[in-house]
Formats: structure tokens, sequence, C-alpha cells
């Protein structure tokens, strides 16, 4: 068998094909970029959502604590509809406190 020498032939078409990979690789990369940004944005959009659901939860188990106190507790009871209705029970002095415009002390 005789080896052919083809010189810088075969040179040639080894860098066109390295060439062709890279350039394949490249595309992949550009066609592929645009996936990889929307499904980063997706998981943040999840993280997001998480962690709404997560505080949504809380405030759900707290009202529903409040619930069972204000069905099973009177006492509880009477002090919301005192404090959200101004009742008061008869011979009782109501005072309300009305919050100030300002905080700073006045000068004399």
């Amino acid at each position: 068998m005789n080896d052919v020498n083809l010189g810088i032939w075969s040179k040639l078409s080894k860098v066109v094909v390295l060439l062709i990979m890279a350039a394949a690789v490249v595309a992949v990369s550009i066609w592929y970029a645009p996936v990889i940004e929307r499904n980063e944005r997706m998981r943040k959009e999840i993280f997001r959502l998480d962690t709404q659901i997560q505080k949504e939860d809380a405030a759900g188990r707290q009202l529903k604590a409040s619930i069972e106190a204000l069905s099973r507790d009177p006492k509880t009871l009477e002090r919301q509809v005192r404090e959200s209705l101004g009742y008061a029970k008869p011979g009782e002095t109501v005072f309300r406190f009305e919050a100030g415009s300002s905080n700073t002390p006045r000068s004399r």
C-alpha cells in the first residue's frame, strides 16, 4: 500500500472541518441563548410566586386562627367588637386617641 501525501490539502481539510464544527457550536449557542434566558426568567418568576404563596399561606393561617378565636372565645369577640365598633358597657367611659399630624416637639 502506498501512502499518498496530499501535502497542504490534508491540513486544509482538517482546518475546514474544525472551523465547521466551531461554527456549529456557535450556531447552537446563538440558537439556544433565548431559550436559556427565557428559562432563567421563568425560574425567577417561579421563585417570586413561591415566596408570595408562602406569605399568603401565613396570612391565611393567621386569619383562620383569628376566626377560630372569635368563634370560640366570647371575650375575644367582645374585645374585637369594642375596638372596631367603639361599643362600651353601660357606665364605662371610652377614650379615643387620635394620631397627631406631627411628632416633632414645638419650640417655645
